[in-house]
Parts: C-alpha cells; structure tokens; sequence
C-alpha cells in the first residue's frame, strides 16, 4: 500500500501462516505468475553515473490505483485519473516501467501471495505491462531493507531492469516513497492524495499534482507538470 496505511489496521491479525523471512522481497519478472524470492540488496549497484533517465518506478496504491487498504480482490482495482495515458507516454519514450510496493498485509495474515498476484495482474490488464514489481511483504515490525522507506525494493527493481538508481525516478504519494528514492540515490517525485501529510509534501523535493504532471514534468522539466520545492 501507499503508506501501508497502518492506521487502518487497529484490530490484531492472526500471523502469515508462510511469512516470509526479512531477507526477501518479492520480485515479479513479466510472464511470471508468481514472485521470486530474492534477497534484498543491501546497498546500491552502479549501472553507470547520473545522466539521461532510464526507468520510472511507481508505487501501486494511492499512486497507480485508488488505496483500498489491504485489497486481494481485483474486482476493487481502479485506476488513478490519467494513469494509463501517463503510463503510455512513459513507455513511449522508451523508458521502462515498474511498480515498488509495501504490502505489509502479507505479514499481517490479511493477504495471500496469491491475493497479491490476482492484483497485479488486474493492474496490468487495465494500466498495461511493467517490466518488474518489486513488493515487500514484510511488516513495520519486521526490520528488514525493503520496506519502504528503506531502499531495497527501488535498488532490486532497478538491479533487475539493468538500470542506475541515478537515472531512475520514483514516483508516489506519501514521503516514505521519496524518502526510498532518496535512500536508493533515484529522484524521488510526490503527487499528493488527502492522506499525504503536510510535512511530507513540504519536505519533497519535486511535487506534482497529479499522476500525468508527475510523468510530464519527469519527461519535459519543470513547468510542464509542477516542480522543484
């Protein structure tokens, strides 16, 4: 989720029957139905220095779809305003596409790997194909290094798309995905929703108001989606 939005869980959920240990993230490769378990990175991987951009990686809820907290249906995916036009001018330029996502659902024994899955493949079918999703499954209690704000999920997506982190942008809704960017050494972009705090969108570096500003000011600079703080 978003913010994994913690607030909303107030009752105890009973345990992942499989949790997965905190040394892995899950990683969807196109084609697969399944996740692999590959361990998350501990620190960068230099593809090359900072120069053109290369990838785009997103956060699913409250940033690509509408934030239903915990959601294993696909029935209730909906797409973000703009998201399939922002999301074809980004792979029109040649850029690759990819999704970094808390589901601490998982750890919560609220969501199945195979919920998480059904997902995924509903959002590609509305918004079209990414190169890679990198979720985390872990909870905040966890301490593992994928958990957004930590960068293990920007760091294994870039690794697997054969991208810098440097030549990357992120992009999300809630300063924990800038705060991942920052942490990958990506650019991190916020595109505010009614759950954003106002310290995040004031210590953001770049903003945009909507899902295709962020993708314009990425693509054309400043001026054509929003900005710089």
């Amino acid at each position: 989720m978003g913010r994994d939005r913690d607030q909303g869980a107030t009752a105890v959920a009973a345990p992942a029957p499989h949790r997965e240990e905190s040394g892995r993230l899950w990683l969807y490769a196109p084609g697969r139905g399944a996740p692999a378990r590959v361990p998350v990175p501990a620190g960068a991987r230099p593809y090359g220095g900072a120069g053109p951009l290369e990838a785009v990686l997103f956060d699913r809820d409250g940033t690509l779809v509408a934030d239903v907290p915990y959601n294993g249906d696909p029935a209730l995916v909906e797409p973000m305003p703009g998201a399939r036009a922002a999301l074809d001018a980004v792979r029109a330029r040649g850029l690759a596409v990819g999704v970094v996502s808390n589901q601490s659902g998982v750890a919560r024994g609220l969501l199945s790997g195979a919920q998480v899955t059904a997902v995924r493949e509903e959002v590609e079918d509305q918004l079209g194909p990414f190169g890679v999703w990198a979720v985390c499954p872990h909870g905040p209690g966890d301490g593992c290094g994928c958990r957004k704000p930590a960068p293990g999920l920007v760091l294994a997506a870039c690794a697997f798309l054969g991208v810098s982190p440097a030549r990357t942008a992120v992009v999300g809704d809630i300063g924990a995905d800038v705060d991942a960017a920052r942490a990958a050494g990506a650019r991190g972009v916020l595109v505010p929703t009614p759950v954003t705090r106002a310290e995040e969108v004031a210590e953001a570096p770049e903003y945009a108001c909507d899902l295709p500003g962020a993708v314009l000011l990425l693509l054309y600079g400043p001026g054509c989606g929003e900005g710089a703080v």
